[in-house]
């Protein structure tokens, strides 16, 4: 229960980013629950191994090109979902930036009191 929870609050997150980013749009709800499960899954699989892959330049900016590629990973699933459209580059960096904040702020919300 909690997994939907999380999952709809993320497209919620996902729903807002076009009121604080231009170059986004996200035309429905279903594109944006299609989004979130799409990114949920793209941050697990992918984004581990594009980030060992670029480790060397990710040591050299102190840490500062896992924002790239979180940037890289937000624009990619944009391609794969019909409603989610992002403009270019800087538009997807910004997007996953706020994206990842937001996102950050639901698992809070939602941790488990024996967690914390």
């Amino acid at each position: 229960m909690r997994l939907l929870l999380r999952w709809a609050l993320n497209a919620v997150a996902l729903m807002l980013i076009p009121e604080l980013v231009s170059g986004l749009t996200v035309n429905s709800y279903t594109a944006a629950l299609v989004g979130a499960l799409l990114l949920g899954l793209a941050n697990a699989l992918i984004r581990p191994l594009l980030i060992l892959i670029t480790l060397p330049i990710t040591l050299l900016t102190l840490g500062l090109f896992a924002l790239v590629i979180n940037g890289i990973t937000f624009w990619m699933v944009s391609a794969l979902v019909g409603g989610l459209a992002v403009a270019g580059f800087w538009s997807a960096f910004w997007a996953a930036l706020i994206y990842s904040v937001l996102t950050t702020l639901v698992d809070g919300a939602l941790a488990d009191e024996r967690r914390r």
